[in-house]
């Protein structure tokens, strides 16, 4: 293995073999040949949070692992395990103790609250001048939704009027776009 390291007698930065390994590293320069003792960089701390995954009405108890010194905010996208299974999940709430805060340290989170991003359930309200139709359709979280385009669910052809996030906003504008997983609803006309 080669480091770069600095180099008492070259009075530089060199490349530098490892020659030996316990609590220090032994390395050689491969300019000059000189031999010099180096603390060992400390693997950073880990930790393990305990996370609420929640995907599709049901909840599964997980953890994500956090560098010591790390920050956590709701609404980042992480990767927690559960057991075998990886999921891609966002943060929706961190509780701090008692407290449920926007963002904390990793070292004082007692539990994340996050909802699974990877496979998404759309909620899609579909109006045919009559009635209006409610379809589910499973997909990617990042696939795009489009305001003004057409699509086809269930047999059924819509253009997409608008959107509602789960942040709040209506998007209605055309050309507006988002991905699935952050769509609450999906407002369509049944062409």
């Amino acid at each position: 293995m080669f480091i770069t390291a600095h180099c008492p007698v070259c009075k530089d930065e060199t490349e530098h073999e490892v020659v030996a390994e316990s609590r220090d590293m032994l390395v050689r320069c491969t300019s000059c040949g000189h031999h010099q003792r180096l603390p060992k960089e400390r693997e950073p701390e880990t930790l393990i949070v305990k996370a609420i995954v929640s995907k599709e009405g049901t909840s599964r108890v997980c953890g994500i692992e956090f560098a010591g010194e790390d920050e956590c905010s709701v609404d980042d996208h992480l990767v927690a395990e559960c057991g075998d299974d990886v999921f891609g999940v966002e943060v929706t709430a961190i509780e701090c103790g008692d407290k449920r805060v926007k963002r904390a340290k990793a070292k004082d989170i007692t539990t994340l609250w996050t909802r699974g991003i990877e496979q998404v359930v759309v909620k899609i309200s579909i109006h045919d001048g009559r009635k209006t139709i409610p379809v589910y359709m499973e997909c990617d979280g990042e696939q795009p939704f489009v305001v003004n385009d057409m699509y086809v669910v269930s047999g059924k052809r819509f253009r997409i009027s608008h959107l509602k996030l789960r942040d709040g906003p209506l998007m209605r504008k055309e050309g507006w776009k988002t991905v699935a997983h952050r769509v609450k609803r999906v407002y369509g006309v049944r062409t």
